[in-house]
């Protein structure tokens, strides 16, 4: 009998599909590999998921679970084929409590749906990757996603503070709860966020909400070089100020939107800065003012500054549609998220600059310049078509990497390994690390149905 007729029998018709239409639209992310399943399920309940485990267990057959498929390093291609579980319609938002500030979500629900829900109520989700309209809390629970504000907010683990998690066997296991500390045994919750899918499918995600901020400040300042900017990130956290973000931009990615966007939109100059406040509205006042101060000391090439919500979010539309604008060069956007020490960020800038000059291609740098989270895009042309671009594109990032590594940086700080970093993992870890993520594997999914074919 074929598989996607035993999981009708099992699941119900309903919820199973092998048509050709489906089967192509879940072969893949946004990232260039791509691979068929045999059937597609789109889970209904954690009761569905836990069926389907033990049927997939029992049968050794692989599964891969999958979101918005919005991430950028393969993480949910199927590359074994298999089963794709489709967390896409649990999509409820079960709870929202003012009085102990937690959200309780499936995991299919959008990142900027949850938002904009808990807001409605005057509380506050911080984490905020880019792509937030169009991923999943799930998918940001597997790659432990973060976004501009985690510079004062912390990624996504800092705010799972209980998970629902199937194992492969088709167990239901609970972990942490509605209360914002917990010493009880292991940090099970730590080990599940960022898993990649590896070690099991969380059905249900708890989170830790904050007060709405009810104050809010942009700044936008141009500089004329790169560094220039990055030296003013230095020179805010000097005189210490902790903005919610502090995001910059070098001259191709602004040049990209001045083709893309208009030249009145993007601001003169080749490095772009943006820093954003968030409090009560007097501390905001005062703290953007003695910013935009020390930022004219600087004597950038362009200053603006904003208040509110609705203003501070036109400066940040900018800063939203570079990928688009990158993109829109025609040019195939290659996007690693590494990480450096804080204190490279310069010297990144100016490596990623040596890399153009050697390997030829344009490369575009943008990102979390106060964490050191900065988006290096290889921009390619022909990345598709021509086997020789590709491997010069993989020399290139042999570079970027091994430098990064170096410095004590790390290969990706949101995006995951998935199946795009997989020929660097080894060089990003000790034998040890990879020894105990192995280990780990086998107790959790000792038959490898899990997501196979990644990293571990």
């Amino acid at each position: 009998m074929q598989l996607a007729s035993k999981l009708r029998e099992l699941l119900g018709g309903e919820i199973v599909a092998d048509d050709p239409d489906t089967l192509a639209a879940h072969r893949g992310d946004k990232w260039f590999a791509a691979h068929e399943p045999e059937v597609v399920v789109f889970a209904r309940s954690t009761d569905d998921v836990s069926k389907l485990l033990q049927f997939a267990s029992r049968e050794k057959i692989p599964v891969t679970a999958r979101g918005a498929g919005f991430g950028y390093v393969g993480g949910c291609v199927p590359a074994r084929g298999g089963i794709v579980l489709s967390l896409i319609r649990m999509n409820r938002i079960k709870e929202i409590s003012f009085g102990d500030a937690v959200a309780i979500v499936e995991p299919g629900v959008f990142t900027a749906d949850l938002k904009a829900a808990v807001r409605a109520q005057r509380l506050f989700y911080p984490p905020d990757p880019a792509s937030m309209k169009d991923c999943t809390i799930g998918g940001n629970v597997a790659t432990n996603a973060g976004g501009p504000r985690c510079l004062k907010y912390g990624v996504t683990r800092t705010y799972v503070i209980g998970l629902e998690v199937v194992l492969a066997n088709g167990d239901v296991m609970r972990t942490g709860g509605r209360v914002h500390k917990n010493k009880t045994g292991f940090d099970l919750i730590g080990l599940f966020v960022g898993s990649e899918g590896l070690l099991g499918m969380v059905t249900e995600v708890t989170l830790r909400l904050l007060p709405l901020p009810p104050g809010r400040a942009t700044l936008s300042a141009a500089f004329a070089t790169a560094a220039e900017a990055a030296e003013a990130v230095q020179a805010i956290f000097a005189a210490g100020f902790l903005p919610s973000s502090l995001e910059i931009a070098d001259h191709f990615t602004l040049e990209a939107a001045r083709r893309d966007l208009g030249k009145v939109i993007v601001p003169e100059g080749n490095a772009h800065l943006l820093v954003d406040l968030d409090g009560q509205e007097e501390s905001v006042r005062s703290e953007s003012a003695a910013i935009r101060k020390l930022l004219e000391k600087r004597k950038p090439k362009a200053l603006e500054i904003a208040r509110g919500e609705e203003n501070c979010e036109k400066l940040w539309a900018l800063r939203r549609q570079f990928s688009n604008s990158l993109r829109a060069t025609g040019l195939t956007k290659l996007n690693e998220d590494v990480v450096v020490p804080r204190s490279r960020l310069v010297d990144l800038m100016g490596f990623a600059e040596s890399l153009q000059s050697k390997h030829g291609f344009p490369i575009a740098c943008f990102g979390h310049a106060g964490d050191g989270n900065i988006h290096v895009n290889i921009m390619a042309d022909r990345y598709n078509r021509d086997p020789a671009v590709r491997d010069k594109v993989q020399r290139a990032l042999d570079d970027l990497f091994a430098q990064v590594l170096a410095w004590g940086g790390v290969i990706t700080g949101e995006h995951g390994i998935g199946l795009a970093k997989k020929r660097w993992w080894p060089e990003a870890t000790s034998p040890v690390v990879r020894d105990l993520h192995r280990r780990l594997k086998q107790i959790l999914d000792p038959d490898g149905i899990l997501n196979p074919g990644k990293f571990v």
